[in-house]
């Protein structure tokens, strides 16, 4: 008898503090019930045969609403016979975030270093690239709950500036020296956000304050999230891209070489690419 209801977001996730209400032909609301911790609807209140609407809000998502008919014998929903009589059983309903914009879920998430990776690439002579990563990072991830998403969530990270590998060791240890990283006086390169920005379908602006050879600058990271499914250990993982360009003299690397008719050796921007996935928890699996 009464209202049963599964909300969920596009990737499956229950949405806990959806409501949903159920109004008349006259447009009078009839019910109202919100959704428990796994985005479940039970009201046990009898419907009287007729025509309703049931519509399905939350905070940070666009509202949805769909017909349902009530009869002595059933509801029909979606011109689908439904067994029960008094009784909408919606089924599940998948909301969509407003502007497109998704995340993970709520909670705290740990990067995973062995299946993520933090790249930079710098120009070299003029007219190539030279490709580079660092092997030893760390970083957590805190989602906020909606509406509160863009200035309650956290991203953390700590790389060990010793770490890069471009793979020329003659090259690494001069990217390790005085003249850049200074890895012996700034072993590590920090970040923190500050804040989140929807910026289209899912993606996002990070904003945030990078830490690198002992100056902290503002840095922003335009983020795409990839979606979330299961691991093979039990787990859930949250994948995301995000990508940032920062110029070297802002974290006070000045050094460079004229090689000829004024091009530097290297170029003074750097393009970094961030790959990671992220396990749900505080902890990774022991794999």
């Amino acid at each position: 008898m009464g209202l049963t209801a599964r909300i969920r977001t596009r990737d499956g996730w229950a949405v806990s503090h959806a409501v949903v209400t159920v109004t008349d032909i006259a447009g009078a609301q009839v019910l109202r019930a919100e959704a428990d911790t796994e985005g479940g609807v039970h009201d046990p209140t009898a419907l009287a045969p007729g025509a309703y609407t049931v519509i399905v809000t939350a905070v940070g998502y666009a509202p949805f609403a769909v017909g349902a008919l009530v009869t002595d014998g059933g509801t029909s929903h979606s011109g689908e016979a439904r067994s029960g009589g008094g009784r909408a059983a919606v089924g599940t309903v998948t909301l969509s975030r407003l502007g497109g914009t998704e995340l993970p879920p709520p909670g705290p998430w740990t990067v995973d270093p062995a299946h993520s990776s933090v790249a930079a690439m710098a120009q070299h002579l003029g007219m190539s690239s030279v490709h580079g990563r660092f092997t030893e990072f760390s970083g957590t991830i805190e989602i906020a709950p909606a509406p509160d998403e863009g200035t309650k969530s956290r991203v953390e990270a700590v790389i060990r500036a010793a770490s890069i590998d471009t793979g020329n060791a003659t090259r690494d240890q001069h990217l390790r020296s005085p003249d850049f990283l200074d890895a012996e006086r700034h072993p590590e390169i920090t970040y923190v956000s500050t804040g989140l920005t929807p910026a289209g379908p899912d993606r996002w602006t990070v904003h945030g304050e990078l830490g690198m050879h002992g100056v902290v600058r503002p840095v922003d990271l335009d983020l795409a999230y990839l979606g979330t499914g299961a691991d093979p250990w039990g787990g859930t993982r949250a994948a995301f891209r995000a990508t940032a360009e920062l110029r070297r003299e802002d974290f006070a690397m000045h050094y460079n070489q004229v090689v000829r008719a004024g091009i530097a050796a290297i170029g003074t921007t750097l393009k970094v690419e961030l790959d990671v996935q992220a396990v749900r928890g505080e902890t990774l699996p022991q794999v």
